[in-house]
């Protein structure tokens, strides 16, 4: 018989050996935490040694993305170069100079009458490194009438202003940065920040949990968020590598955390405090991202980082805290208060004394009212030039962030005259049936930099650059080219030989006949060379081209400008289309008396470490002797273009103090009104037209020379001297030189050795003109008995009509 079998529980605790143990709720808690350790040990290390790769490769260098800046050229200052005291200070705006009453300061000017003392900042150049300097310009009648050292007091011969800078060029990034080395920093900023932003920066290993307590207090006091707890280690890993301006969640604090404490770990603490100057995020211009103290020196207050006074420390480290928030620009009032309290943090710390304290909470904000010299690109028709040219040695994504500068040789005094001249001929000219545009380029004679481009009547416009790319007919640009060529004969033709202006005809090579005729509708008869030129009469021009021949014309405007062109007849009257750039290229040769200049608008490249990898400004080769003769000749009858002919209305227009030479050009029906036109200190080459290829109604004379004179009335230019070398002038009266004094007598330029016959007054027979040939005409093959015959031609081209 079974008996049951009772069940007693025991609590194992009971037991005698359960006693020696812990409870198994211990047990559980141990086996759970050592779990968890061991799995969070298991995640933490290969991730902790992958933010540690991330870490090395993030700033073991410095390899942020650093933006091409593309620079004007510097200002020049030399005794006798043209320049008034608008357009100094239009230079030294630009290169965001600031006015101060002393000029002592780099980057600072004064001016007292006539007297300037400018202190200028080093910079690197094509040719090296041009040292900061304070120097005294004294102006007088448009000129540079003294130059010399404001400190030594001695006499310079020349000098170079730092230049402007006009364009950044940014890779996938649009962030502006200049990186500094730690000892560039001043030691205001290092410690002024530190006791602001991380009191114990010195002493914690990337996450200081003593700041932490500390800033809750300070902030529970304040009633508001006056420190924060993220230690400097913390706000470089946060913006970093983490990104700024994301949501903060708590993956975003732990990560921030790590690379906290790996950085530190590695990295000295001044590589980290360097680190995190040049990487600090201090405002926001449009879709530029201002990142470092040395960006934020200059977006604020247009100083050099070294320049920065107390208050001006003070008021970038309060922005670290929120740029938005106390952007002074747009919250005055806020970032003065938060100024302030830095200042206030400064004198509790020791920083400064109670006197600078109290001088610097009087002392304004001191910021710029607009970030100056930081826009990204205020000229996009130069700019656009300047991409044009470096893409043949640089590659857009070899450019893009890479940190290069670019030196152009624009000057901003004259891209702002030429900008203002657009505009306002534009407005001038009203409303009419078409709209109208313009394209203009300005050069230096002397060396062939492009000083301004205009692209548009929307001088800001980006897109479509007509200065560069609009093709149009070029008119009778093209007829002094034609004289040239005949004046290369110089035993054959003068400016004193008679040609008949009278109707023509041409018959072309497929039977058609070519009859031009003048814009006036009259012919003029027999007329001197220099006068048919100087009035653009289209028979005499044709009539001297054919004889010269329309291939010669061909070939010269290849050699001397690029420029590809049928030799039709027609071509004699400018019936090719060329940009307003490329007719600058052609004229510069005469501009530069007789140089083969190729125009550049880039100077030279520098890395980002001020070196030249690569220069553009190389001298050209001086003219040869009758290069220059020939290009005098056709200047002398340019000047008497303006002097008494088509350009006649720049003298009314009171330009006749620059004795410049220009030729206008009107191409049929008036569709493109052309001038181009020299000083002796720059060319310009001006287009008005409309993008359809509508008659607009006006001239050469009556359009774009409306806009040459507007840009001249105000930009500072020397007078146009041509040399008598080469040259013999002689008074002339019908075919044959004669005394000064007889009544109708011309004082006309003759190539050395060729002058006609001397008759006395009044005995005037017309003896043929002999001589042999020579010096320039040589190029094309030119002899003095070879005869006119024109090559077969094509179909004729419209034929230009002034």
């Amino acid at each position: 018989m079974s008996h049951p079998v009772a069940r007693i529980d025991y609590d194992e605790d009971d037991l005698p050996e359960a006693q020696s143990r812990p409870p198994v709720w211990r047990r559980r808690l141990v086996t759970w935490t050592l779990a968890a350790i061991g799995l969070g040990l298991g995640f933490l290390i290969p991730y902790t040694l992958y933010l540690n790769e991330q870490v090395s490769e993030r700033f073991g260098q410095l390899r942020w993305q650093l933006p091409t800046r593309v620079y004007a050229r510097p200002l020049r200052l030399a005794p006798g170069v043209a320049l008034d005291a608008q357009t100094l200070k239009t230079e030294l705006d630009a290169a965001a100079y600031r006015e101060d009453g002393a000029g002592r300061r780099p980057g600072t000017y004064a001016r007292q009458g006539a007297r300037w003392t400018i202190a200028s900042r080093g910079f690197d150049d094509v040719d090296g490194r041009v040292p900061a300097r304070r120097v005294e310009v004294v102006l007088s009648g448009g000129r540079v009438a003294s130059l010399r050292d404001a400190d030594s007091r001695q006499s310079l011969r020349s000098v170079r202003l730092d230049p402007a800078r006009i364009a950044t060029l940014y890779g996938q990034k649009q962030e502006e940065r200049r990186l500094v080395r730690i000892n560039e920093v001043p030691e205001l900023l290092v410690t002024g920040l530190q006791a602001v932003e991380d009191r114990d920066f010195a002493h914690h290993h990337g996450v200081d949990l003593s700041g932490m307590v500390r800033a809750a207090w300070v902030n529970l006091r304040a009633r508001e968020t006056r420190q924060g707890a993220s230690t400097l280690t913390q706000q470089l890993a946060r913006s970093g590598l983490l990104g700024i301006g994301q949501e903060q969640t708590f993956t975003r604090k732990f990560n921030e955390i790590l690379y906290a404490l790996i950085i530190d770990a590695r990295y000295e603490k001044e590589t980290i405090l360097e680190a995190y100057f040049n990487q600090v995020y201090l405002g926001q211009n449009g879709a530029q991202a201002i990142h470092g103290v040395a960006a934020g020196a200059e977006f604020w207050f247009g100083r050099d980082l070294r320049d920065l006074t107390t208050e001006q420390i003070a008021l970038l480290i309060g922005i670290v805290k929120g740029p938005s928030a106390y952007d002074p620009r747009r919250n005055p009032e806020r970032a003065r208060q938060r100024r302030d309290f830095v200042l206030g943090e400064m004198l509790e710390t020791g920083l400064i004394e109670r006197r600078e304290y109290e001088r610097a909470i009087r002392a304004p904000l001191g910021v710029t009212r607009s970030p100056g010299n930081m826009a990204p690109n205020r000229f996009p028709a130069y700019v656009d030039l300047v991409r044009r040219q470096l893409a043949r040695d640089y590659p857009a994504e070899t450019l893009a962030g890479a940190g290069l500068r670019v030196m152009s040789g624009m000057s901003p005094s004259a891209q702002a005259y030429a900008e203002a001249a657009v505009t306002r001929t534009m407005k001038a000219l009203g409303k009419r049936k078409v709209p109208l545009e313009a394209g203009l380029v300005v050069t230096d004679v002397h060396n062939g930099d492009v000083l301004a481009v205009v692209g548009s009547r929307q001088v800001t416009e980006h897109g479509f650059n007509r200065a560069v790319e609009a093709q149009r007919p070029v008119g009778s640009l093209l007829k002094p080219y034609v004289y040239l060529l005949a004046l290369a004969q110089p035993g054959r033709w003068s400016l004193a030989s008679y040609i008949e202006d009278s109707p023509v005809t041409v018959t072309l090579d497929d039977g058609k006949r070519w009859t031009p005729g003048n814009s006036d509708g009259r012919s003029h008869g027999t007329v001197r060379l220099i006068d048919a030129l100087a009035q653009s009469y289209n028979q005499a021009t044709v009539r001297l081209g054919m004889q010269v021949n329309p291939a010669r014309l061909a070939d010269l405007i290849r050699t001397l400008a690029g420029i590809d062109a049928k030799a039709n007849p027609s071509l004699i009257l400018g019936a090719v289309d060329q940009s307003p750039y490329a007719m600058a290229q052609l004229y510069q040769f005469l501009a530069s008396g007789g140089e083969i200049q190729p125009l550049h608008a880039v100077r030279g490249v520098l890395d980002a470490n001020g070196r030249t990898l690569k220069r553009y400004d190389k001298a050209p080769a001086p003219a040869q002797e009758g290069d220059a003769i020939a290009a005098r000749l056709i200047t002398i009858a340019l000047q008497h273009a303006i002097a008494g002919g088509t350009g006649r209305q720049l003298i009314a227009d009171g330009l006749g103090r620059l004795s410049p030479a220009g030729k206008t050009g009107t191409s049929n029906d008036s569709r493109d009104s052309w001038f181009a036109g020299w000083t002796g200190d720059h060319l310009a080459v001006v287009w008005v037209g409309n993008d359809q290829n509508k008659p607009t109604g006006l001239y050469g004379a009556t359009g774009a020379m409306r806009v040459w004179s507007s840009l001249f009335a105000r930009l500072p230019s020397a007078p146009l001297q041509v040399s008598d070398d080469g040259l013999d002038w002689q008074w002339v009266i019908g075919s044959n030189t004669t005394d000064p004094d007889c009544v109708g007598a011309r004082r006309m330029p003759f190539v050395a050795g060729f002058a006609p016959g001397y008759v006395p007054c009044p005995a005037m027979p017309e003896p043929t003109l002999e001589g042999e040939g020579g010096g320039w005409r040589e190029w094309f093959g030119f002899g003095d008995d070879e005869p006119a015959q024109p090559p077969p031609p094509p179909e004729p081209v419209p034929v230009e009509e002034e």
